[in-house]
């Protein structure tokens, strides 16, 4: 049952009703050993939180920032803040230093917590350029402090600060004064057109983002929820705190890298992910398949089969399967596809969120045909995640984003642009008015930037509407819609399309090297490096064989026509992803104007 009390005393109120039993399942920094935590000892942690940060003299809405990957440390330094009415502001673990100085000047931050050893370097490089910061707290304590730097403290002397509640009865009495209208959270935005602006999240947004949410996401006390997004970013933010409203206990994955490996040890039920994980999976199956035995292969193939037709063809439509599909589905299920989720450490699996990007149909398919319930979604960090989604028990269709929440009003503009107004909507940007103007209309709908379009009760999406690009010739082109449909290509890592203002389409290719390398040693091509299998003949007709293959459903103008295999990864340090890794393509067009020009010559 959902506990929708205000986040300042959420952890408390759920120690209460659950005590001794786990909340959070999590590794310290370095180690391998998962640990746990109960309800109570959370809250008492938060409460030591709070006590301490009064006794740092943070003062209510004032604004602490967290640099740092998720850890247990950095739940308890939300909550703990939220207790005594602060604001907290995520910053991306992988940020550059030019990114914190960024944050850290906009929001006028004194104190400044961050995580592991790379963190605590760029902060304390910055910290002479930032007039406001007065204290840097490091959550691991393995990582070694400047013996110059007095403005340095490990969260144990932090918290040693409040171990023994000595500010709880101010604590107390800021829980009463706590508002639905507080400024819970500022999110400073990846960025991908311009410069970060900081949405403004209050706990009223909070307070009926769970409330919409809990009517169409069936998560319980006895689901174990596992990070894989950072609690930076907000779908996993606004996610996590669902999960906690629910009683549900969440597994705090520290190392996204290990994460298949972490689902492995800990089986959880659920898991919020964006569609590249869910690639990754289509494609590491795939794999496996192909270098199976024929026998197996016509196996796992009718075993798929099977479950496309009783998972899609019949109950995402809202159909009963005849007794005799279901009976076999149930066979090939406990037979067969159990042993692909088992891989997975799936083996109890509820349901999995995922949104953040386009969602290849192929994938979805694949997702739903193996017997995992994958509920995809759209939303913004304006919007508190979750505009709309799959409703569990509800008919969906395969390349929609879902229903909209209870909430939220969904309109289409007549450029095609969705518009939301509701409760959820942020109400502004932090010190940006004249952002805020342009953000809402005349009206209070927000402008989300992407289009879309609705029907029968789902929303479609068609594409960012400042990424859309038209060619010389006049025709419009989606990239997104593009890219996604080319990266469930196992010899595809990263792609970026290009074509604006160009006569055809073109593409920058970073391939799977692990892959191509195979692929060379088979067909005898030499090589030394990554960049002479880049320029290998033999090479680029195969990728351009396999992405001709793919995109036939694609108009002929929206198709690939020539490509440039690149031998290094876009990348957050080039400026050319955003933390949340999408593709930055102004970047992307200056960083390789040279070799984008190159593909346009006679």
């Amino acid at each position: 049952m959902q506990n929708n009390c205000h986040l300042s005393v959420l952890i408390h109120e759920q120690a209460k009703h659950y005590g001794s039993r786990a909340a959070l399942t999590f590794r310290m920094f370095g180690s391998l050993a998962w640990k746990t935590v109960s309800w109570k000892q959370f809250s008492l942690r938060v409460k030591q939180v709070s006590n301490a940060m009064l006794n740092l003299g943070i003062q209510p809405q004032e604004n602490v920032a967290v640099f740092a990957q998720n850890c247990i440390q950095y739940l308890y330094t939300d909550f703990g803040a939220y207790g005594i009415r602060a604001v907290t502001i995520p910053i991306y673990a992988t940020s550059s230093e030019q990114q914190i100085q960024y944050v850290v000047k906009d929001a006028g931050v004194r104190f400044l917590f961050v995580g592991e050893q790379e963190q605590y370097d760029k902060a304390h490089r910055v910290f002479a350029l930032c007039p406001t910061l007065e204290r840097i707290i490091v959550f691991d304590h393995s990582v070694r402090i400047s013996t110059h730097d007095p403005h340095a403290l490990y969260f144990e002397d932090f918290i040693a600060l409040g171990e023994n509640l000595p500010r709880q009865s101010q604590v107390e009495q800021l829980w009463k004064e706590a508002s639905m209208d507080d400024t819970c959270n500022i999110l400073y935005t990846s960025g991908t057109t311009g410069e970060s602006k900081g949405v403004i999240l209050s706990y009223g947004q909070y307070h009926a983002a769970f409330e919409a949410n809990h009517e169409c996401v069936p998560v319980t006390e006895r689901d174990r929820v596992i990070n894989f997004l950072p609690l930076a970013h907000i779908f996993e933010r606004g996610w996590a705190y669902l999960c906690l409203t629910e009683g549900a206990q969440l597994i705090v994955n520290t190392y996204p890298q290990e994460i298949q490996q972490s689902m492995r040890e800990t089986h959880p039920t659920c898991m919020s992910s964006v569609p590249r994980f869910w690639e990754k999976v289509f494609i590491g199956v795939k794999e496996k398949i192909e270098s199976s035995s024929a026998a197996k292969q016509r196996l796992f193939r009718h075993a798929l089969k099977v479950g496309r037709k009783h998972n899609i063809e019949y109950l995402s439509h809202g159909r009963r399967p005849s007794l005799a599909l279901a009976l076999e589905y149930q066979l090939i299920n406990r037979t067969v596809l159990s042993l692909v989720r088992k891989q997975l450490g799936l083996e109890d699996a509820n349901f999995f969120p995922t949104a953040g990007a386009t969602v290849s149909p192929e994938v979805e398919e694949f997702v739903h045909s193996i017997g995992i319930d994958m509920i995809v979604g759209y939303g913004l960090t304006e919007s508190l995640a979750t505009v709309s989604c799959d409703h569990r028990g509800e008919p969906y269709t395969i390349g929609s984003v879902g229903r909209p929440i209870s909430s939220i009003q969904v309109k289409i503009g007549d450029d095609g642009e969705i518009l939301l107004k509701g409760p959820t909507i942020t109400k502004g940007y932090y010190k940006r008015e004249e952002a805020n103007r342009v953000a809402f209309d005349p009206d209070g709908f927000f402008h989300t930037g992407d289009a879309g379009y609705m029907r029968d009760g789902e929303l479609f999406l068609k594409e960012r509407i400042k990424d859309l690009f038209k060619t010389s010739n006049g025709k419009y082109i989606a990239p997104q819609m593009v890219e996604s449909m080319l990266l469930v290509d196992k010899y595809i890592d990263q792609i970026a399309v290009i074509g604006d203002q160009r006569k055809f389409v073109s593409a920058l290719v970073v391939p799977e090297f692990r892959l191509v390398e195979d692929f060379a040693r088979e067909h005898g091509i030499s090589f030394e490096s990554r960049e002479d299998l880049c320029a290998n003949q033999q090479v680029y007709d195969m990728m351009m064989e396999r992405i001709s293959t793919l995109q036939q459903q694609l108009a002929h103008y929206e198709q690939i026509k020539r490509i440039t295999l690149i031998p290094h990864h876009f990348s957050m340090e080039n400026g050319e992803l955003t933390n949340t890794l999408k593709l930055k393509r102004p970047i992307i067009h200056r960083n390789y104007k040279e070799i984008i020009d190159k593909m346009y010559e006679e």
